[in-house]
């Protein structure tokens, strides 16, 4: 017997923007753990000689692997050799270009800036454009309707997450948005949430990338090889697998539409590598609930909230088992979601503002919201 499965609209500016108007859960205020206050200053405090030092030894790691996938060229080592340059193109690109949109990588906003810039272009993200979008991710974090970067509808769909995996769609997207916005035109999603006052500069940036690919695909014809391509452009699609990897983690699986980090964004525990090619956002619930700690901060302020969120997955191998564990029963039934219970210190869980929300289906799971 088949089932019937309601199908929700994830498109922003449809009904299901209008629902969460309506509920409240639209730019509303979140549950925030409790932080003494000079503690939250000294953990906010930004710096440069972190983010110095992370980014001389990335650039470094980069040109290393870039000189070895070169040398590998032709050969069968190029499949591996590339596989790792893509990785630590992508994935700290990626992270960096997250950590500068909010201006905390650098405490010299100009250092913040130049990495937004480079780091945007890495990832083929439209700088501005991806500034505001992820602006709203904080703003209205997997409110359907709300939330441009929710990584996977329910039911998921299992190809879109596969070609994910080497930004097939997404960085599609992404490339013909570039193409309209060097016409002077943006789509009708970005109006969304992208300011008027910000379209020159959006425009302005996808010309000089049109002028980079260019570049690349003078330097390709030149050489006769794409080559050129494989260290810049490229490496964006091949590596990205390395970026899907860690994100798939950060909140599939977990609650859509509540005002509590805890209960739709997951912190992971990973190794000293991944935490730095990933900037620690594997500590993601305590970058969503105070996005303006630095990200070299983030495991003193795990240390200072832990006690107030529910326990964070022991590895990374374990968090994706989780996540595709509950992709499959979401496949099925859609309402599936995690609910992982808090500890006795904790604060309850706040699903949303009375009367949507507040009270738990299941009190063995989940406590009574504020």
């Amino acid at each position: 017997m088949a089932v019937n499965i309601n199908r929700r609209d994830y498109s922003l500016g449809g009904p299901e923007d209008k629902r969460a108007q309506e509920k409240g859960i639209a730019s509303a205020e979140w549950y925030a753990s409790p932080i003494p206050r000079q503690k939250m200053k000294e953990l906010m405090k930004r710096k440069d000689g972190p983010a110095i030092r992370d980014t001389i030894i990335w650039f470094a790691l980069l040109g290393i692997l870039g000189y070895l996938a070169y040398l590998s060229w032709g050969t069968w080592w190029a499949i591996p050799a590339f596989a790792a340059y893509g990785a630590v193109y992508a994935l700290p690109g990626n992270s960096r270009w997250h950590e500068a949109s909010h201006g905390t990588m650098f405490k010299t906003p100009w250092m913040n800036e130049v990495i937004y810039q480079i780091a945007s272009f890495m990832n083929l993200f439209p700088a501005t454009p991806w500034r505001w979008s992820h602006a709203r991710h904080h703003t209205d974090t997997y409110i359907v309707g709300r939330d441009p970067e929710i990584h996977a509808p329910r039911p998921p769909v299992w190809r879109v997450l596969a070609a994910e995996l080497f930004r097939l769609i997404g960085g599609v997207i992404d490339l013909k948005r570039v193409l309209l916005h060097a016409f002077g035109k943006m789509d009708k999603e970005e109006l969304e949430y992208i300011p008027a006052s910000e379209f020159k500069k959006a425009y302005w940036e996808a010309r000089v990338w049109i002028l980079i690919f260019l570049a690349v695909i003078a330097a390709c014809i030149y050489t006769g090889s794409i080559l050129p391509a494989m260290f810049i452009v490229l490496p964006t699609f091949y590596g990205f697998y390395a970026v899907m990897i860690v994100a798939w983690t950060q909140h599939l699986g977990l609650n859509e539409d509540v005002l509590d980090h805890r209960l739709n964004t997951r912190t992971v525990y990973m190794n000293p590598i991944i935490r730095f090619l990933y900037c620690n956002m594997n500590y993601h619930i305590e970058h969503h609930m105070f996005p303006m700690v630095p990200y070299h901060a983030l495991p003193k302020l795990h240390e200072e909230m832990k006690g107030d969120c529910p326990p964070a997955s022991p590895s990374l191998w374990a968090a994706l088992m989780e996540v595709f564990t509950a992709l499959r029963k979401q496949r099925k039934d859609p309402t599936y979601t995690i609910v992982r219970k808090l500890p006795e210190t904790a604060r309850p869980y706040k699903y949303g503002p009375a009367p949507y929300g507040t009270v738990a289906p299941d009190a063995t799971l989940m406590r009574k919201a504020e």
